[in-house]
């Protein structure tokens, strides 16, 4: 067999390149501001893009079925908010049991969403659309009309989020260790095979005995639960609740997966890429403010980013299977 060059072992591992685009940017990051490589100022990067980070995993299944929703960062608000409320007002105390209860209200909304979409066989982006407005308008009924709980409200919940663990803030830690569990559940269950099973091929995967509305069901339960820590991490790293928070933030996770390589059509896409185009698009907000590039510019900027990638991915895996196609005929 022929030796395949460097170059093209990175250009055909989709992953490979992911990497060396992110270590070329943090080249150029670094040369607008020498600082930015330093543990500190990495660490910082990660805790800044941990909610986006971590939502991207739930996009990210959600995506291999076929599917995508919009209603994540209303659920974030709803579940954040709604802790927030909880505490500022002494009805609960300390770390773990705000966290618990941002997760269970982001389970029962996923669930909602999900039973909707695999049930009644309504159409995701219409499906989360519409619990994207319910969810946001019930953040505001907790809230009061538009109160909010501030860090002095929150007591010693914030703490988590500048407590160190080993030397590393403990929202990294969280991050990793979402990261790794993914990894293994994609990769090495059932479960995880189920998912991307489904989303090759929803009718060979319905034949083979799977139960499709039950992995729909699942992806979006599991969104909604990532969506409720992220909404526990929301409130805790920015030491504030407030209904409007993380308004418009689901585009930067979709960015994340599409610019890490998950398919908008289903069966394609890996915890890795959705980790390095997280990684990439926070490198990317980063650097623009360092260029000159207003805010404004910079929506543009993700914009135009998105469209490009997603042409790119179509582009890339035309060739695959124009290639593997011909390997078969051959």
């Amino acid at each position: 067999m022929e030796k395949k060059s460097l170059w093209k072992r990175i250009t055909g591992s989709r992953e490979a390149l992911l990497a060396l685009i992110l270590i070329l940017l943090f080249i150029i990051v670094t040369g607008f501001n020498s600082s930015f490589l330093t543990p500190s100022s990495l660490q910082q990067l990660i805790k800044n893009n941990a909610v986006t980070m971590v939502m991207a995993l739930g996009m990210l299944c959600v995506m291999l079925v076929g599917g995508i929703d919009i209603s994540i960062m209303s659920t974030l608000a709803l579940s954040g908010m709604a802790i927030g409320m909880l505490l500022k007002y002494d009805y609960i105390s300390g770390t773990i049991v705000p966290f618990i209860i941002a997760i269970a209200i982001g389970i029962v909304c996923g669930f909602l969403v999900g039973l909707v979409i695999s049930r009644a066989d309504v159409p995701p982006i219409i499906a989360t659309m519409g619990f994207m407005y319910i969810y946001r308008a019930m953040g505001y009924l907790i809230s009061n009309g538009g109160e909010w709980a501030s860090a002095s409200a929150l007591g010693s919940f914030s703490d988590f989020a500048t407590t160190k663990f080993l030397g590393l803030n403990c929202v990294i830690w969280i991050v990793i260790v979402c990261y790794v569990f993914f990894y293994w559940f994609m990769k090495w269950t059932r479960t995880g095979r189920k998912i991307y099973a489904v989303g090759s091929n929803p009718e060979a995967a319905d034949v083979s005995g799977i139960n499709v509305k039950n992995i729909k069901l699942l992806v979006f339960t599991i969104m909604g639960l990532l969506s409720g820590l992220g909404g526990a991490l929301q409130v805790g790293i920015y030491a504030s609740a407030m209904p409007n928070m993380q308004k418009g933030g689901e585009m930067d996770v979709i960015a994340a997966c599409v610019i890490g390589g998950v398919s908008m059509s289903g069966g394609r896409g890996t915890v890795i890429g959705a980790l390095l185009g997280s990684l990439i698009l926070a490198t990317i907000v980063k650097a623009l403010p360092l260029v000159g590039i207003g805010s404004l510019a910079q929506n543009t900027f993700k914009g135009v980013l998105i469209l490009v990638v997603v042409v790119v991915n179509i582009i890339l895996q035309r060739i695959s299977d124009r290639n593997a196609l011909k390997g078969r005929e051959m």
